[in-house]
């Protein structure tokens, strides 16, 4: 089997399946080129090659995209729709294939199809995938049996080091945010930063396991039927009577997300939230001060609460 450079936009599903893809080509014997993390000259080509409506994130994913190609054999662009019946992912993961190949026609893409509601599993996407790449059936199961393996490793010692968080005292806020603003260098960083500097403790909302967030996040709407949001939103209702503030990010114009932070700041009471809309042209100005504006509420709203 030829030896092939994969390469992978670091945005979008990277930051939720960055280990179970890297695992799986590395199994099959193959390179992989990440693009580099997000920069201002990324977002301007992502911004260029993009319709004005489209979400910032999909902006970035498409910068990352024109950053790999002419660097690698081909460039992994999945179709990701639903995984089980009653979910589907934001129309953006099932129609992302067939914009990047409508904007770089000539760029050569590796995609695989999860859509469970046209019997379509994971599981036999990576084998389509990996017969594409030349792998056998046997060696492309193995491959994305022990890259599952890598990726439930992963997501438990994930799991364990924010639950050690819970046992300090010190003020605990909670990121609701797909992992692809929050973890995003240009995008989520200036945000983590401001809450380190802040000394509190920092809770990320997509790091419980997945499944039984969605489980809670039917005590918050029985309606919302995107899978990712399901998820980031059901670690609301798990944290609720431990944290002391919840921060949003959302970006600009997504509509799951506006309709879901919307939803939620409406039907949860008792607890300080702040809402953060990333676009095109998001930066630090100001958001220094309103993360410490935010910050001092909590304390002092802690310190009420133990003297009360």
């Amino acid at each position: 089997m030829q030896k092939l450079k994969i390469g992978i936009p670091k945005a979008f599903l990277y930051y939720k399946y960055r280990v179970l893809w890297q695992s799986f080509f590395k199994e099959l014997g193959h390179e992989i080129i990440i693009s580099p993390d997000t920069n201002k000259a990324i977002l301007e080509a992502g911004n260029n090659c993009s319709v004005d409506e489209s979400c910032v994130s999909a902006k970035v994913f498409m910068g990352h995209v024109s950053w790999l190609i002419g660097k690698c054999d081909y460039i992994l662009i999945p179709r990701i729709a639903s995984y089980e019946n009653g979910d589907v992912t934001c129309t953006k993961f099932f129609s992302l294939y067939d914009i990047v190949i409508s904007t770089f026609p000539h760029a050569k893409l590796l995609d695989y199809n999860v859509d469970y509601l046209n019997k379509k599993t994971e599981l036999q996407a990576y084998l389509d995938m990996g017969k594409f790449l030349g792998a056998d059936k046997n060696a492309a199961k193995t491959a994305y049996e022990n890259a599952r393996a890598a990726l439930w490793k992963f997501e438990e010692a994930l799991i364990q080091k924010q639950d050690k968080l819970l046992e300090s005292d010190n003020l605990k806020v909670l990121v609701v945010a797909h992992p692809y603003n929050i973890y995003d260098k240009l995008i989520g960083e200036p945000i983590i930063s401001a809450l380190e500097e802040q000394g509190v403790d920092i809770l990320y909302a997509d790091i419980p396991e997945s499944e039984s967030m969605r489980g809670y996040s039917k005590k918050l709407s029985h309606s919302m039927y995107w899978r990712y949001n399901m998820e980031i939103t059901g670690s609301i209702e798990y944290y609720r009577e431990q944290i002391d503030g919840i921060v949003f990010l959302t970006a600009f114009p997504c509509g799951p997300d506006s309709l879901a932070v919307e939803l939620l700041m409406r039907k949860l009471k008792g607890i300080p939230m702040t809402n953060l809309v990333a676009d095109a042209n998001f930066g630090e100005a100001g958001l220094q001060t309103r993360i410490e504006s935010f910050i001092d509420i909590l304390s002092e709203r802690k310190k009420t609460e133990r003297t009360a």
